[in-house]
């Protein structure tokens, strides 16, 4: 007996963080299906004018609007929920600014299939958007590191409360960023986190902004022997500006190695690198 194709074929859209990339798949597992299926008959049962819109969309090229999102929906026989998530999904992923974005991502996390299958992407997305969950896993190091909470909320000097400071060890423990020994003390371990481009965008960009700020408040919270910000304001051209990039790039490699030997931490530092254009750039790419 022959299930129908629908059981066999149709990608589990709540595994997706990028509705294009969920339509191209749905459409090629149709194709496979019946090769007599095309972008035409698809564009058709959706109920678009054009022939081709729905592989412009699928290019990245054209939108979908809200009724339009409802009639793939109801071509691809989508469910409430799954409607629903889909709607959220390509609000998502034409989402214009960072904080629509992060808005809609938040929207995703509250569909349970998604959260579950995408588990890790979530925690790494939650450990970058916070400064301090990083900052706990460096603390890992310390000879006299205490796992307890009024312990830390003072070394991190009182921007933490203690229910945050219990969700981040938890979030770390989940993540494999930290592992305890056999005497159940917290220990560092050494993992890279992956998650889709969108996300880790999106959660980098987090992580930048939160350091950002806390840079521009040590200037008034830190006296200037514990901490080092200086910056030079210079002309220059692409050339210039990519050399001098690299040049970063390789002395952040250079100083990471050389601060990774140090043996005996005590103390969390941040430190940034930033060059960026105070004027319009010429040679922006379109």
């Amino acid at each position: 007996m022959c299930l129908p194709p629908r059981a066999i074929f149709m990608p589990n859209l709540f595994s997706y963080t990028n509705y294009r990339t969920f339509l191209k798949d749905a459409y090629e597992e149709k194709k496979a299906a019946n090769s007599q299926f095309s972008y035409r008959l698809f564009s058709r049962l959706a109920g678009f004018s054009s022939p081709n819109f729905l592989k412009l969309v699928m290019m990245g090229q054209r939108n979908l609007s809200v009724e339009g999102v409802h009639k793939v929906a109801k071509a691809l026989d989508l469910k409430v929920r799954e409607t629903r998530f889909f709607e959220s999904l390509v609000a998502f992923g034409q989402a214009q600014t960072r904080e629509d974005k992060a808005e809609h991502y938040g929207q995703l996390l509250h569909f349970k299939a998604f959260k579950e299958i995408k588990a890790l992407e979530a925690g790494s997305y939650e450990y970058l958007s916070k400064w301090y969950h990083a900052v706990i896993r460096e603390m890992v190091l310390f000879e006299g590191f205490r796992e307890d909470p009024n312990w830390l909320i003072r070394k991190l000097k009182g921007l933490v409360t203690d229910k945050e400071i219990k969700e981040s060890i938890a979030l770390l423990l989940s993540l494999g960023l930290v592992a305890r020994d056999k005497f159940l003390r917290l220990k560092q371990v050494d993992r890279n986190l992956a998650t889709d481009a969108e996300v880790t965008d999106l959660s980098v960009s987090n992580f930048h902004d939160n350091m950002i700020a806390l840079a521009a408040e040590s200037i008034d919270n830190t006296p200037p022997e514990y901490r080092d910000i200086s910056s030079v304001t210079v002309a220059i051209d692409q050339e210039t500006f990519e050399e001098a990039k690299r040049r970063v790039q390789d002395f952040r490699r250079e100083l990471n190695v050389l601060l990774s030997r140090c043996k005996k931490p005590d103390v969390v530092y941040q430190v940034n690198f930033q060059i960026f254009n105070l004027t319009e750039v010429p040679w922006r790419k379109a």
